[in-house]
This record gives C-alpha cells, structure tokens and sequence, in this order.
C-alpha cells in the first residue's frame, strides 16, 4: 500500500516566507496535512530562494535550471506566461527548465514512495508528471488552473497539453469555463470540478478602516483592484471609468495594488486622463494586508478581458476574497468569474472593454444601500459555504483517497 504522501509539481511557489507568489497553492498544500496527506512540492529555483525549506510545515525542493541563478527568468515574476510573452529568448529556457524538472521528479519518484503526483498546470507539469508518472506506474492527478488551458495554443503545445491530459488518472478544474476547455483537449479525461479555496476569517477590521479614513473621500465611492498590472486585467478599463464616474460622483476615488509590466502605460493613462488625484497606485501590498484593502473598499473592481494570445480569467480568487471580506463586486462576464459573480445576485457584471458599464455599476451599488447588501450578504455565504480553503481542501483529500483505493468514493 502507498503512503499517503504527495508529490506536487508547480512552475509557480512561493519563494519564500511572506511570498505572495501563488500563496493558494501553498495553502492548498499546507491543508491537505490537516487532512492526513503529507505533501512535497518540487518547484523551479529562483534567485534569493533556498533549494530546500519548509513553509507551512510543506517541505519544498526548488531545482535549478540555469546558470547562473541570474539566467533563471521563466518562472514567477508575473508566472512563466507573462514572462515568454514579455521575453521571447525565455523560450529558450523552456527544454533546460521541463529536463531539470523531469529528472527531479523521476528521482523522487524513484527514491521515495508518494501515493500521486498533483501536476498544476498542465504545462510544463501535467507533462513532465505524465512521462514520470508513466517511469514509475504513479497516478497523476493534474489541476487546470485557466490560464494554461486558454493560453500557449500553438499547435505542438496543444498536443503536448492533449497528450499529458489524457494520461492523467484525474484532471481537476476550476470552473465550467475551463472544464469546457478541457474537454475539448481531452474528451475522455475524468474531469472534475475542485476549484481552489480562500480564506473566510474576518479581515482585520481596525487596519480596513484605517485604510478607509486613508483613501475615501467623502462621501464617494472608495474602488479597490488588486493584482497583476497586466492589461488582460482590465486596469486601463477601469481607470477609464473612474474618470466617467467622477461626472456623476466627483469625490469617487480608486486604489489600484499590485504590480506588472504594464503599469507604467497604466499610470499614463492615469495622468492623461486628469484623474491622478483621485487613482493611487499603491505598489506591491503585503500578503497580510491584501484582505484590509479588500474590506475597505466600497466596491472591488475586476473588469478582466481576454487576450491577444486567448488568456482569460480561469475563476478569479480575488473576487472570492473581496466577497469572503464583505465587500461588493463588479466584475466582467468573462471566462469562469461567471461561476462565482451571478448578476444581480452575488455582484454585478458589464461586458468586457466597457467602461461606461463600470462606471454604471459601481453607481449603481453607492446609490441603491438594499442591492449592496444583497450582494454582500449572498457573496458572502457563497464564499464560505462552497469556496472555503478547508472545503476546497477535503474535495482534494477525498479525491486522493478514491484514487489510492482504486474506487470510486460517493
């Protein structure tokens, strides 16, 4: 019989302690081992990380792929898709990165006894977890996160994401959206629905108001967004509205967190459009401190849009997090955020590229007190009783047991 241990292949980790790096598969791991399941991550190496640590009580292996650890650029910073759009001599990287990989993972495998691989994202780990899974007879359960799914569609990587499907035990998605995508890669897969969960304790309540106090401006509206500063966010779309929005509500102001490539362009368009007292870019926000912003925010706003290359919201953590922190969304009807942000009744949506709609939106939730409660109260007790981590966790233990017994589980 397998122990119960699991062997969790990731491009993107947490490089360190207070990371903010994909922190939700980190905590996915760390709640697995409240479930009785030990889990070992292997993850590329970055420059000022240390090749093996515990975080969370979950020991991670970091393998090198390059040298210098300088030349090791595919990998975080905005995630490996952001970073062969940005670079294209990153590709070149790409075959050092999937061997360096693959030879960890088969030695693990080799040496140690694991129950399954857990591959997230279909490229490069649903590969390399199907050929080592294959070396070693180890099930493979692979975890589609949107982006890899919706992405990278040159013809030879479609392939290479059929082939790694179809030999994965399990392949567990996030949303109807990407299980749509799936299917048509793979329609014979097992396909299941386990989207990844956030945290539903209270934000802290001094630190939001404070924020608050802070950042609104009288009686207008305080608009929040929080993430990546890539354009496929809808930032520039945002900012657009807020500019619309101050005909109507002069004292609206915008808090925009996070940071990426696209945010000089971002904050031109800022300063363009006259509105640079009332938009701040507020720069990289702590990990702890996301949840504050999110709680002190009249209205979040995520008008994500699909890009050039297909990319499009997989489901949206941030959208549950505002709605776990009691805070109303706007949000586009866009990829898997309609799972989560049903019109009128967990938060509002506007088409994609609309910021005319945006602007209506958030009026409409500072204006009308009844529909923003509605729309708290409903995002909230969705978020806790379908989107918790401890719900998203137990849905993956229970899977690793039905596959480890070889049965079906009810």
């Amino acid at each position: 019989m397998r122990p119960r241990r699991v062997l969790l292949l990731t491009s993107n980790f947490p490089r360190w302690s207070g990371d903010t790096t994909t922190p939700f598969v980190l905590n996915l791991a760390a709640d697995l081992q409240d479930h009785g399941w030990q889990v070992e991550v292997v993850a590329p190496h970055a420059p000022g990380a240390k090749r093996n640590e515990s975080l969370g009580g979950v020991q991670i292996r970091r393998f090198r792929y390059m040298l210098p650890e300088s030349k090791q650029t595919v990998a975080y910073e905005g995630g490996a898709l952001i970073n062969l759009r940005r670079n294209k001599a990153n590709w070149l990287k790409v075959p050092f990165l999937v061997l360096a990989e693959l030879v960890t993972t088969v030695r693990l495998l080799i040496t140690r006894r694991y129950a399954l691989v857990n591959a997230h994202w279909i490229l490069p780990q649903g590969f390399v977890g199907a050929l080592a899974g294959g070396l070693t007879r180890t099930p493979l359960v692979t975890t589609v996160h949107g982006g890899d799914v919706f992405d990278l569609q040159g013809k030879s990587l479609v392939r290479f994401k059929g082939w790694a499907l179809h030999r994965s035990q399990v392949v567990t998605v996030n949303s109807s959206a990407t299980e749509a995508a799936v299917y048509k890669l793979a329609p014979s897969a097992d396909i299941r629905r386990i989207p990844m969960g956030v945290d539903v304790s209270p934000p802290d309540a001094e630190h939001a108001s404070a924020l608050r106090l802070r950042h609104r401006n009288g009686d207008g509206p305080l608009v929040v967004f929080v993430g990546r500063l890539v354009l496929e966010k809808g930032v520039d779309d945002l900012i657009r509205a807020i500019a619309i929005l101050r005909e109507e509500l002069p004292e609206t102001t915008a808090l925009i967190g996070g940071t990426g490539q696209d945010e000089p362009e971002l904050v031109r368009l800022r300063d363009h459009l006259g509105i640079g007292d009332c938009v701040t870019f507020t720069g990289w926000i702590e990990p702890e401190e996301v949840r504050a912003y999110l709680a002190a925010a009249d209205v979040f706003a995520g008008p994500s849009k699909q890009a050039e290359s297909g990319w499009r919201e997989g489901l949206g953590l941030v959208f549950l997090e505002a709605m776990a922190a009691g805070t109303p969304v706007v949000a586009t009807a866009s990829g898997g955020i309609t799972d989560i942000v049903r019109d009128v009744e967990t938060g509002l949506l506007v088409a994609e590229g609309a910021p005319d709609e945006i602007a209506n939106a958030i009026a409409r939730i500072h204006n009308d007190p009844p529909l923003r409660k509605r729309l708290v109260d409903n995002g909230r007790n969705q978020v806790i009783e379908s989107f918790s981590r401890d719900s998203s966790a137990a849905s993956f233990a229970k899977l690793f047991s039905e596959i480890t017994a070889g049965r079906r589980l009810v």
